[in-house]
């Protein structure tokens, strides 16, 4: 089992799948499944995290670049919430890590913020001066 696992991915996937929906639970590779659901919730993890980088990015160039604020952010700061949001009501135990990947998403962003505009790192607040429900709110544009 775990050489197909290594060898054919697809195949076996169709095969534990076959093996659940026939009740064999038995003959499951149970150690290489385990793995891979954990994998499947990190991936859904790092999807979020990367949304909100993306956002938080955004909103930093919109905060500190006004002169450049255009159509092509604004889409983009409305397409990373929708996006949020929809990870959000899709996986809603994601919410209880929250603060944690604003933490690390905002840092991120901060980086590429300084990559994107040319300004040094500690021109951006050290940590996010946005609530969630703000960083969220169609209406809300940093000024």
């Amino acid at each position: 089992m775990t050489n197909r696992y290594n060898t054919d991915f697809y195949g076996w996937t169709k095969e534990q799948a076959d093996l659940l929906r026939s009740g064999s639970l038995g003959q499951l590779d149970t150690q290489n499944l385990l793995e891979e659901i954990e994998s499947m919730g990190n991936s859904q993890r790092s999807e979020l995290e990367s949304r909100l980088e993306v956002l938080f990015l955004h909103l930093l160039k919109w905060a500190f670049q006004p002169s450049h604020r255009g159509r092509s952010w604004q889409l983009t700061i409305a397409e990373q919430r929708r996006k949020v949001a929809r990870r959000l009501s899709k996986s809603p135990s994601l919410k209880r890590e929250l603060d944690e990947m604003t933490m690390d998403a905002y840092g991120d962003a901060i980086l590429s913020a300084a990559r994107e505009t040319g300004m040094d790192e500690k021109t951006f607040p050290k940590s996010c001066p946005w609530t969630f429900d703000q960083v969220m709110d169609s209406e809300f544009y940093p000024d």
